[in-house]
């Protein structure tokens, strides 16, 4: 399998855009391409599975450790794998380059693509290539891609960039209007939200096809050996009722796949539009997405609301994530300002500000077992949200990497529920303990 990584300097360059536009080309070439995403990103990944048909997969070193993600890339069967960097090239954790792209890029032994805007810069545009390339002993930089430039500029700047900086420039992505998307509080709006996505895809690709020397972004490419996957399931021993629709849709597919080797059947259901959730359930996740943008319609579903309170009444084991936390309590307050009502399994209301109330990587401390933790162990986490609560709960000790801390989260032997997103693929056992609570709970219909 050939692989390689798209970076930039900074958000903004485009990284999404151009790696889309080689995943769809590539594929329109016949090969078969995998996507994955630097991070903790569920947005990304959503316009890489609509370039390739197939979900994309993150590789996240805080939330994985090493050894899961050289498990999730070298599982990957395909021809190409194209992994998309988070943030600038060397951001990483707290400050440091640790868990960013560069780091990811050096364990794997990744060439890096350098993404550029080059908007009102000429040599200084070499300049910050070559301090790119010398801030680290390997940058593992090896190529260039510009992106949102004329044909005229992409003349002038290649070979200046090639005899500056001594890497390739593999061609260019012309201004596009089909490369740009809406952004809003938690990043771009999703890929399902986007009609023309397809059309949009189609359009990246030509310009790929026709602009960029595929031929030298693959021959650039280093050569991974891929191994089987990890622990096939053998049979599904219980079924999880998981939430998937536009209001909730933060999932990792390597946490699901994590529930599935630990014997789950994952069920998907739409808490904007079911009326009940999945007959036979024995567990449910409710996960992260936009919950605050769909408040009227969630409201108006009152028998989903009424299933869900009545089913943690009943005791089954529940994992709930930053929006699907807020879905739970009481009240939740939309866009518009007003608030609705939730499924009011946990008191609280969801209520929005106007900033990041928390962002970033962090550890939680378990105080005491529960449902998927175990006293003392310390988690990896991440938190990314707009909204607060009036009651995000006490069980739990959240701490960043700079050591502010603060309590958080209401757990049991039953529940998760917080703002916290976790990663079921990490080191501990999240997947097998959730699993055998739900094993141990019995059938709710």
């Amino acid at each position: 399998m050939r692989a390689f990584l798209i970076a930039a300097m900074h958000s903004g360059a485009g990284k999404t855009a151009v790696s889309c536009a080689l995943m769809a080309a590539l594929k329109q070439k016949g090969l078969r391409v995998q996507a994955f995403k630097c991070g903790p990103d569920y947005i990304d990944p959503m316009f890489h599975s609509g370039a390739l048909g197939i979900p994309s997969r993150n590789l996240d070193l805080f939330l994985q450790g090493e050894r899961g993600v050289r498990a999730s890339f070298a599982a990957a069967s395909a021809d190409v794998a194209v992994v998309e960097g988070a943030m600038g090239y060397y951001d990483g954790l707290g400050g440091t380059a640790e868990a960013g792209a560069w780091d990811v890029a050096n364990r794997l032994a990744l060439p890096a693509v350098l993404v550029l805007r080059p908007k009102g810069a000429g040599l200084t545009l070499a300049a910050q290539v070559r301090g790119l390339m010398e801030f680290r002993e390997n940058s593992r930089i090896a190529a260039l891609i510009l992106n949102d430039c004329t044909e005229g500029c992409a003349r002038m700047l290649t070979p200046l960039l090639e005899r500056e900086c001594g890497v390739p420039v593999l061609g260019y992505l012309p201004t596009m209007a089909e490369a740009r998307i809406e952004s809003r509080h938690l990043g771009l709006m999703t890929a399902g939200e986007i009609r023309d996505l397809g059309a949009r895809l189609e359009r990246l690709a030509e310009a790929a096809l026709a602009h960029i020397d595929l031929p030298l972004l693959l021959h650039l490419a280093s050569e991974k050996e891929t191994a089987p996957p990890r622990g096939a399931p053998g049979g599904s021993l219980c079924r999880i009722a998981v939430s998937k629709d536009e209001a909730f849709c933060f999932l990792y597919e390597d946490s699901l796949d994590a529930l599935r080797r630990a014997g789950a059947e994952i069920v998907f259901f739409s808490p904007l539009r079911d009326g009940a959730l999945p007959e036979g359930c024995r567990g449910l996740w409710l996960c992260g997405g936009y919950p605050e943008l769909h408040t009227r319609a969630l409201a108006e579903n009152a028998a989903m609301r009424g299933a869900v309170r009545r089913a943690l009444e009943a005791g089954l084991p529940t994992v709930a994530e930053c929006g699907g936390f807020l879905y739970l309590q009481e009240e939740l307050e939309g866009a518009d300002g007003e608030f609705y009502p939730m499924c009011g399994a946990l008191p609280g209301r969801g209520v929005r500000t106007e900033r990041l109330v928390r962002f970033g990587y962090l550890r939680l401390r378990a105080q005491t077992d529960s449902l998927l933790f175990r006293r003392g162990e310390e988690i990896p986490a991440h938190e990314f949200h707009y909204w607060d609560s009036t009651r995000c709960g006490e069980e739990l000790e959240a701490r960043k990497a700079n050591g502010k801390s603060w309590r958080c989260g209401v757990v049991n032997n039953r529940l998760y529920a917080a703002f916290p997103h976790l990663h079921f693929g990490g080191e501990l056992p999240l997947a097998e303990r959730f699993v055998k609570a739900c094993l141990d709970y019995g059938t709710v219909t």
